[in-house]
């Protein structure tokens, strides 16, 4: 096994027209790990996974995958990675087995070497009943499993994932990651772009992007201790009108609701921010105010100045327009092209 970066990419831009997707990306991922994309709407996560497994041409800059060099080897490294995007892309008219089969026919499996790899697969991903029932006729869940198997099937040193979860519920998204992280205990690497949370925390690397530039990176815990805020919770009557009354105040980055209680984050300049607070006119009516651990969503917010609790990706399979580009019809349609080598 080589340290090298499994993912090297300097200076990275797309446009499309006049819209700059993409703008001067720097990426270094390392080998046998999660590294995720968290942003805002039409932030660009789409189009980099796109660039770096090369089914869109930079505008400007140098990607390295597994040490191909893209665009140029694109053919060579379609066959050393796993892509499975936001939108069932398997053929909804065929079963469990034949979409497999089919994808192993693909990347030029021996039939011996697939039905052994395809049970295996069945089994992992509790998949063995389903194997005659047609794929559209599944579960969100159920799709989600079939589309990781599908993606896995050739073992991929690398595996790409766009908002694999946007359409499973909590206890299948728990049950992916897990998935997950037994396929970097095999070796493998994962680049995985998100819009929950608690997905980003379970990354060993994070990226938070906005209009195509990377605003922050690092470890969640390292983005969380590097924040640059204090996060105070406050519980009193009126939290409606006092949060109105804070966040017009210029040492206040945000406050946001949660419950019976509001979280406001105040700038790091504020050296006692519970002092402060309790000095202020607008807190006389607070019960209690308390200095709190720093989340994840909090790093977004002081990153990207999204109000948080809200998806920052489009609707699965729906890209923004200039996410998705002039290119997006070649992995989209026709015979949902993503599972090609």
């Amino acid at each position: 096994m080589t340290d090298a970066p499994a993912i090297l990419a300097r200076g990275l831009s797309r446009r499309f027209g006049d819209q700059l997707a993409v703008d001067g990306l720097d990426l270094e991922i390392a080998p046998r790990s999660i590294y995720g994309f968290l942003g805002p709407n039409g932030c660009g996560k789409t189009t980099t996974v796109r660039m770096l497994i090369g089914l869109l041409t930079p505008s400007a800059g140098e990607i390295t995958v597994l040490g191909h060099r893209l665009p140029a080897e694109a053919e060579q490294l379609k066959r050393r990675i796993g892509y499975m995007t936001q939108k069932f892309s398997l053929y909804e008219d065929l079963t469990v087995l034949e979409n497999l089969r089919f994808v192993a026919s693909v990347y030029g499996l021996p039939p011996r070497e697939a039905r052994a790899r395809i049970a295996e697969l069945l089994d992992i991903y509790a998949l063995e009943r389903l194997g005659p029932q047609r794929a559209g006729s599944m579960s969100g869940g159920q799709r989600q499993r079939l589309s990781l198997a599908a993606a896995t099937l050739h073992r991929p040193p690398l595996l790409f994932l766009d908002e694999p979860t946007s359409a499973v519920d909590p206890e299948n998204r728990r049950d992916f990651w897990e998935h997950l992280f037994d396929l970097i205990d095999t070796g493998a690497t994962i680049l995985v772009s998100t819009h929950y949370m608690d997905e980003a925390e379970r990354c060993h690397r994070l990226a938070i992007l906005e209009a195509g530039h990377k605003r922050a990176e690092g470890s969640p815990a390292e983005l969380m201790a590097a924040m640059g805020a204090h996060v105070l919770e406050v519980e009193g009557p009126n939290l409606r009108r006092v949060k109105s009354t804070l966040t017009a105040l210029p040492e206040v980055l945000s406050a946001a609701q949660l419950g019976s209680r509001l979280r406001v984050l105040v700038r790091e300049r504020i050296d006692q921010p519970v002092t402060w607070l309790r000095a202020l006119p607008q807190a006389r009516v607070l019960t209690e105010i308390a200095q709190v651990r720093p989340s994840l969503e909090d790093v977004f917010v002081t990153c990207t100045g999204q109000q948080t609790g809200q998806p920052t990706e489009p609707e699965a399979g729906h890209p923004t327009e200039h996410e998705a580009g002039p290119d997006s019809a070649t992995v989209s349609e026709p015979g949902r092209g993503d599972t090609r080598p």
